[in-house]
């Protein structure tokens, strides 16, 4: 038995408003995985604040008709298709999807979408290359940290220079004074 009109609209809902949260969007083949192998991938996905669909082709180019934003979609839908839908942290969820495919060695990347840009297979993994929004923060806080660092140490030094260098005139002055009562 196939699913009503009223069950695939609701599929279609469900796929716009999960792609209107969505920074990227991945498409995989995933044909040849097991109901676990595609659980396993998901438990991967999860903490990055990405959502694995298994949906038809159709409902998708459905859920994206009219969308410029997810338009670029349409030429990798073909054949058993997979969506990873990431809202959170985008190089995370690449890397984790990378993990997952070197381990099964089943699925393979067609490309993705973002900001309405056809992403290649190779635009993807440069930008899994890129660091995670937690580690940027990081640099910028040290980087931060390190100027400010070298900015007290450069106010502390001036009056210390400036108290070496009365403190050479006095010692100049008292070993003059020597010599002259000498």
């Amino acid at each position: 038995m196939g699913r009503t009109l009223e069950d695939k609209n609701k599929i279609i809902d469900e796929l716009r408003e999960t792609l209107n949260k969505s920074q990227i969007a991945l498409v995989i083949d995933y044909k040849g995985l097991t109901v676990a192998e595609i659980t396993d991938l998901r438990k991967r996905l999860r903490p990055t604040g990405t959502v694995c669909k298994v949906t038809k082709n159709t409902l998708m180019k459905r859920a994206i008709a009219g969308d410029a934003k997810w338009q670029p979609m349409e030429e990798f839908l073909q054949g058993t298709s997979a969506f990873l839908l990431v809202k959170d942290d985008i190089s995370g969820a690449i890397k984790a999807y990378q993990d997952f495919q070197k381990a099964s060695k089943k699925t393979e990347l067609r490309g993705g979408v973002m900001e309405g840009r056809r992403l290649s297979e190779a635009d993807v993994k440069a930008i899994g290359e890129l660091p995670s929004k937690e580690q940027l923060i990081a640099q910028i806080a040290g980087a931060i940290n390190g100027l400010a660092t070298k900015i007290a140490v450069g106010i502390k030094e001036v009056p210390a220079s400036l108290a070496r260098g009365i403190q050479a005139i006095v010692d100049k002055e008292k070993e003059k004074e020597g010599k002259e009562a000498a």
